[in-house]
């Protein structure tokens, strides 16, 4: 691929210990965060979001420990547009180049008037002072998310961007912080604020899933001129989560041609780091999750076996060994006599369609249970069966 149609990089942010620790059920210790973080650099995360270290002295001892235990990936910490939010920030992570100071600033005249009880004008001047702040206490890396941008006022979006861009911010984030945009409405939010930026100004994605959008809303932004995307493993975070680092990664793994973008993310890591997820906040994986969900790889259906048994690609798009997963197939009442077929070939018995017959009713069709087992466990219960039958 020539230098012309070689695919942009694009930066990936990870939110799990922050916006993903916040959603009810997934506190985590400073401890806890430190060794989730180092996973989370072995994955190729480019910047790791310690958390928000003037929200608690949990963060604050958090980002501390993660600021010191990282060596390849960067690390931000969340700010309102706050000084003391700010001097606590700097406090934690200190002003060296790997420590992105993060200020959030209102973006809607809808959160201006019922949650902060502030003028537009107030809003863009503190959002000058805070990162002013921030560069004077010696940052180096300071970026500015707009919250709400999805239902933000085109001119409030560009009068905050505006000012952030004249007081030095090297970031632009666009949060869906309701989940509300479809992929149209934020791809051109992206599109607008892409166009108010200087080229050395990176444009970043902020999703929320409320309408289950989050990846494609991401996604959009990407073909709108994001360069980087903020998400979390499993999606976790407020309410319905965020943009999930494992679909993401696999999207521009696989479509990354449609999207002329690329990650660094190791596939290979990322279900192990959720696996160390899992068990820290005690959330198991779902049936049905894409990538990281217990039935991701897995089939119990008997057409769909039939065609992965002659070729795994008819019915698996996604090849589970890059991601460090099994394929699964599993023997139960949905089933078919392609599988019977395939376990006395590989027992080296001899497939006589009365024996399939028989044994589909015994371990298929007539199974009054209605359980799917493990093809392993069916394998040993038939070489069994078989050895008492001779």
């Amino acid at each position: 691929m020539n230098e012309a149609t070689s695919p942009r990089r694009i930066s990936l942010f990870d939110a799990t210990l922050r916006d993903g620790e916040q959603a009810p059920g997934n506190a985590m210790t400073a401890e806890q965060k430190v060794r989730l973080a180092l996973a989370i650099e072995a994955y190729g995360a480019d910047i790791i979001e310690a958390g928000y270290p003037g929200s608690s002295p949990v963060d604050f001892e958090a980002t501390r420990l993660i600021a010191a235990a990282l060596t390849t990936a960067r690390f931000a910490t969340f700010n309102r547009t706050s000084i003391a939010d700010v001097k606590l920030s700097i406090e934690a992570g200190g002003t060296g180049p790997n420590h992105q100071v993060q200020i959030c600033g209102t973006g809607s005249d809808l959160h201006l008037r019922y949650k902060r009880g502030i003028s537009r004008a107030e809003a863009v001047r503190e959002t000058g002072e805070a990162i002013r702040f921030a560069h004077e206490m010696g940052a180096q890396d300071v970026s500015y998310g707009v919250e709400d941008a999805s239902r933000g006022e085109k001119d409030l979006i560009e009068a905050l961007v505006t000012e952030a861009l004249s007081a030095g911010v090297t970031t632009v984030i666009l949060a869906d912080t309701t989940g509300c945009a479809t992929p149209q409405e934020y791809g051109d939010l992206c599109a607008m604020v892409r166009s108010l930026l200087p080229d050395d100004v990176k444009l970043s994605t902020h999703c929320h899933d409320d309408l289950g959008l989050s990846l494609a809303n991401a996604l959009a932004g990407i073909q709108a001129g994001a360069d980087e995307v903020q998400a979390t493993l499993a999606g976790i975070g407020e309410r319905a989560g965020n943009t999930p680092v494992e679909e993401l990664a696999a999207a521009l793994s696989y479509k990354g041609e449609c999207f002329g973008a690329t990650t660094s993310v190791r596939l290979d890591h990322l279900y192990r780091t959720f696996q160390m997820l899992s068990e820290t906040i005690g959330m198991p994986a779902p049936r049905n999750k894409a990538i990281f969900g217990e039935n991701a790889f897995a089939t119990e259906a008997g057409i769909h076996q039939d065609g992965i048994l002659k070729n795994p690609a008819t019915y698996e798009f996604i090849n589970p060994y890059r991601f460090d997963r099994e394929r699964s197939l599993l023997v139960g009442r949905h089933s078919g006599r392609a599988i019977i077929r395939y376990l006395l070939e590989d027992l080296g018995e001899p497939v006589d369609e009365n024996v399939v017959d028989r044994l589909y009713l015994e371990y298929v069709s007539e199974r009054p249970d209605g359980r799917a087992d493990e093809l392993n466990v069916v394998r040993e219960r038939l070489a069994a069966t078989l050895r008492a039958r001779a």
